[in-house]
């Protein structure tokens, strides 16, 4: 099974090379159907279940911000599969064999974060973005974690939202076993490669992904550290109740659940 798993990958990179070479003379309404039907291929071959909460009903179609805490790579394709947005990387990204040249070419937005100026550059690119009408997407954290502790939103990349007076949206990602309990094995952190991160999570038994919208926050007369501070209460808020859930259902936990 793995070994098919692993051809049908490869003939998915494939694909996505060649449907890099055109994609940007796609218009933008079917460059978002692509990656969201690439990004939905590639979760069902990693045998990705998800499980999607929206606590207000589905996202606006149209210049929003969305947060979210920031795990793996395989972030960037759940949101996607869903709600298929722009991006911002940081820079490094476009060095990754094959997926960076594709990232490259499916128009995200590249920062350098070991350069603080270059913020003031990619907000302005953001701002752009979701003045045109589009969803652009970052994770505020500025590093990924194993998830399994409180995300801190680093506030900088919030003001594009104020300056094109849209929405934020911000959005938990949780990855787990059937049990509700973290998968830190997901988690792309520390000297791990990313093709040692993608044979991880292919020889993956069991996989699954919550992902939760949460309460939509407007721009107006709010600071950007009030915005993402905000954010960063909704995420947190919406991990630790998975947590605890998880905790509950497996028989440990049960009192920290109640007190909380």
């Amino acid at each position: 099974m793995l070994a098919v798993r692993t051809l049908l990958l490869l003939a998915l990179i494939a694909y996505g090379l060649a449907l890099a070479c055109v994609f940007p003379a796609f218009s933008a309404s079917r460059q978002l159907k692509e990656m969201q039907r690439w990004s939905q291929s590639l979760l069902k071959i990693l045998n990705v279940q998800m499980r999607v909460h929206a606590h207000q009903g589905p996202l606006r179609k149209e210049g929003q911000l969305v947060l979210a805490n920031h795990i793996s790579w395989l972030d960037v394709f759940v949101i996607n599969a869903n709600t298929p947005a722009r991006f911002v990387a940081k820079s490094d990204v476009r060095s990754w064999p094959l997926i960076g040249w594709m990232v490259r070419r499916s128009g995200t937005l590249f920062i350098r974060r070991e350069y603080r100026r270059d913020a003031t550059r990619a907000n302005q690119l953001v701002t752009n973005c979701l003045l045109g009408g589009e969803r652009v997407a970052i994770f505020p954290q500025g590093t990924t974690t194993d998830g399994t502790e409180p995300v801190q939103f680093h506030s900088a990349m919030v003001q594009s939202a104020i300056d094109a007076k849209c929405t934020v949206q911000p959005l938990s990602i949780r990855y787990h076993d059937d049990q509700g309990r973290a998968l830190t094995a997901v988690a792309f952190t520390g000297h791990t490669t990313f093709a040692a991160s993608l044979w991880r999570i292919l020889c993956l038994s069991q996989l699954n992904v919550t992902v939760t919208y949460l309460g939509e926050l407007h721009c107006l007369d709010s600071a950007r550290r009030e915005i993402a501070k905000a954010a960063q209460v909704a995420v947190n808020a919406s991990l630790e109740s998975q947590g605890c859930e998880a905790r509950l259902i497996s028989g440990g936990g049960a009192r920290l659940c109640a007190v909380n």
